[in-house]
């Protein structure tokens, strides 16, 4: 498995059809994740009790779906991302990942966290192929492929800059870029621009979408941010306070491909944000 990961980079005419085209859903119905019945309890420590932290949670995620969870902090929505990434073991319930039960990590699926993992004495370019150098790709391959990713990264200009010369948006798009150079399947993200102000969230959140429409990946995205969660998703999934449970499971009906200033002039934006509000409890 890859810590930090996104998707394959496509030829800039097929990323631009796709771009414009996406997928219909139903091309996107067989499922890639499949939680049943999933449980999760941790140990007594210094004194504190123990407590069930995911109790019988259930969810689908199908084959490049775009689906956001959403939850009041303690709920379990980052321990649920752990353990569909193979890092943190269920007690209960099983994980499945293209039929796959998971137990362990697998190179199939990239975790993107909230703080980037680069190496301050690497080089943008360098740090971007660290994973692929860890896994022992073919060199031949990484690099035919690294010059387009810089390209839809927008980092072609500071391949060879060092990370603390870099913005803090920048340094996750080229976080990101070590787990696109792997192609995974499966993408996994833990309030991944959650350090980030907001403008420069919002000019992520754009380009997240660019890069997931022009792939074939599956994104889970655990997230505290319900205007980030409607941008972005095709389903917004609620989860109750500990013991978590997938309480909601709501189908974000907005077109695509989608830009801010046309998305949030759709009237159904503000509706789903109101309906997720109330269903988080903000008001």
């Amino acid at each position: 498995m890859a810590i930090v990961n996104l998707s394959r980079v496509v030829p800039r005419e097929t990323a631009v059809l796709a771009a414009a085209n996406p997928a219909p859903q139903s091309m996107a119905s067989s499922v890639m994740i499949d939680v049943d019945n999933v449980g999760k309890r941790f140990a007594a420590r210094g004194g504190a009790a123990a407590f069930n932290a995911l109790e019988d949670v259930s969810m689908q995620v199908r084959q490049r779906e775009f689906v956001s969870i959403l939850g009041p902090s303690g709920c379990g929505k980052s321990t649920l991302l752990r353990m569909v990434s193979g890092l943190v073991p269920c007690d209960a319930g099983e994980i499945r990942v293209d039929g796959r039960s998971i137990n362990a990590p697998v190179p199939e699926i990239g975790v993107v966290f909230q703080t980037s993992n680069m190496l301050p004495w690497l080089t943008v370019g360098d740090n971007i192929r660290l994973g692929a150098k860890l896994r022992n790709l073919p060199s031949v391959k990484t690099e035919a492929r690294l010059p387009g990713l810089l390209e839809t990264l927008g980092l072609t200009q500071f391949v060879d800059r060092y990370p603390h010369e870099l913005s803090g948006g920048m340094r996750q798009r080229a976080a990101i870029g070590q787990i696109l150079l792997l192609e995974p399947r499966v993408m996994l993200m833990d309030e991944p621009f959650g350090a980030l102000d907001a403008l420069t969230r919002d000019k992520l959140n754009v380009e997240l979408l660019r890069i997931w429409q022009q792939s074939t990946l599956t994104v889970l995205l655990v997230t505290h941010s319900i205007h980030e969660a409607v941008f972005l998703s095709d389903r917004v999934l609620v989860m109750s306070p500990r013991p978590g449970r997938v309480q909601h499971d709501v189908k974000i009906d907005l077109p695509r491909p989608r830009q801010p200033d046309e998305i949030k002039r759709d009237p159904r934006y503000a509706e789903y944000v109101s309906e997720l509000s109330s269903m988080m409890g903000v008001f």
